[in-house]
């Protein structure tokens, strides 16, 4: 087997890739101390800061870069370097003003007299196998918690306790929470959620909604809004665990847009619940989606109102990703409006 690519560790690696993306060949630079280097072209100098985690040391990694830029002048382009960069790793480096590039080829350095804007080239630096996560449905209820109560701060045990999670996972995710510093710890090593919009975006940007398993299917009503309605009283009448997700709940709490599609998180009955309503299974003309969740975690702090139980906004902001319509707006409405992150 071949040889994968190499990380640009050593600074004639750093100053060729920085040549191939700036169009140069006279590229300069200092020989870098750990995770940072200084290089000089085009009349400029390119902070740049190397980073290898996660969305929560990429943002830590722009803060740096912005910092030592500022220190070294107006001319000085702070840049994030990765192996490969996320959208929400590009998110995070716009929130912090710093330009970013990656080992793939990828890039986006924009600056007077520099416009280097590099998209699509595939991650080179791939592993194989299933990546580690502290997202899989059992670690996520730790996050979950953490983003549903981001004022709280708790002890592991507290923690363990309050998601029914055993306290050896707690200790292993939440180690690695804070290695990615999404989480600080205060005195006594108790535990709060650092930045929970950078935390709730490197959640999303893995979120698979297909994870769960959707039946899909068609019910009569004259509006998303008097479906979901009658879903949610039939369901409870029918005694069946049930919490509204995706445009249903996003229009429950923010009554943002008219929507089509309704969607249940649902225990075991729904089904049966509705079929004497006229319920029918099928992907043509669906309407209703009732969702058997991969985790009960889902229905951590939903609502309980006579009407409509809806899931924490939280789960909400995260199912609208795989939903249609004007999902990508409603969950911008619900964060902004309910979460304000």
């Amino acid at each position: 087997m071949g040889e994968g690519p190499r990380h640009p560790d050593a600074l004639g690696d750093l100053l060729a890739l920085f040549a191939g993306l700036l169009g140069v060949q006279d590229v300069k630079g200092q020989d870098p101390p750990t995770g940072q280097a200084k290089l000089q072209a085009l009349g400029r100098a390119f902070v740049v800061v190397r980073c290898d985690g996660g969305l929560g040391a990429i943002a830590g990694a722009a803060r740096r870069a912005v910092e030592e830029a500022c220190a070294d002048g107006p001319l000085a382009v702070p840049v994030v370097l990765v192996p490969f960069m996320t959208e929400a790793g590009k998110h995070a480096c716009a929130d912090a003003g710093a330009a970013w590039a990656d080992r793939s080829g990828n890039a986006a350095i924009v600056a007077p007299g520099v416009r280097v804007l590099v998209q699509g080239l595939p991650n080179r630096f791939r592993r194989p196998g299933r990546p580690a996560t502290f997202f899989a449905p059992k670690s996520a209820r730790l996050v979950r918690w953490l983003l549903v109560h981001p004022e709280a701060q708790v002890s592991q045990r507290e923690l363990s306790r309050a998601t029914g999670v055993n306290e050896g996972l707690v200790s292993r995710v939440t180690s690695r929470l804070e290695a990615e510093r999404f989480i600080e710890r205060g005195d006594g090593g108790r535990i709060r959620v650092a930045q929970p919009g950078l935390l709730l975006d490197a959640w999303r940007e893995v979120y698979r909604f297909e994870a769960h398993a959707t039946v899909r299917g068609h019910l009569a009503a004259r509006s998303g809004d008097a479906l979901t309605r009658l879903v949610a009283d039939a369901l409870r009448g029918a005694g069946v665990t049930h919490a509204a997700t995706g445009l249903s709940a996003a229009w429950e709490l923010t009554h943002f847009a008219g929507f089509r599609l309704a969607t249940f998180f649902v225990g075991a009955g729904a089904v049966e619940a509705l079929t004497p309503l006229g319920f029918r299974e099928g992907e043509r003309g669906a309407n209703l989606w009732l969702v058997r969740p991969n985790d009960e975690g889902v229905y951590e702090s939903a609502s309980d109102p006579e009407a409509v139980r809806c899931v924490h906004p939280v789960q909400v902001v995260l199912d609208l990703a795989g939903h249609p319509e004007r999902a990508a707006e409603a969950a911008e409405r619900v964060r902004s409006q309910l979460l304000g992150w």
